[in-house]
């Protein structure tokens, strides 16, 4: 599914036009986003929760050269599924 068709989607089941379902969506990625940024997590209740893994700093090695190349520490975003997402697509 992309995000049209997830608009779509929203604004049918909604009964709201597809300007306000993207204007939601978009919302909800922000809101996600911005506290993800913050340093917070994101729970929610039976669907999962978002948070923020650190990645340490790492060698590793050009595959074409083999030289080695030192991979510097990073932050990526996380999710664990919740029990209620999980029992749903079983």
């Amino acid at each position: 599914m992309t995000k049209v068709e997830l608009i779509e989607k929203m604004a049918k089941d909604a009964d709201i036009s597809k300007a306000a379902a993207d204007k939601a969506l978009n919302s909800f990625m922000d809101g996600i986003k911005k506290a993800l940024k913050k340093g917070n997590k994101v729970t929610l209740v039976g669907f999962g929760t978002f948070s923020v893994g650190k990645r340490a700093a790492r060698t590793g090695r050009n595959p074409q050269t083999g030289a080695v190349l030192k991979i510097k520490a990073s932050k990526a975003p996380k999710f664990k599924a919740g029990k209620g997402f999980k029992d749903a697509i079983k």
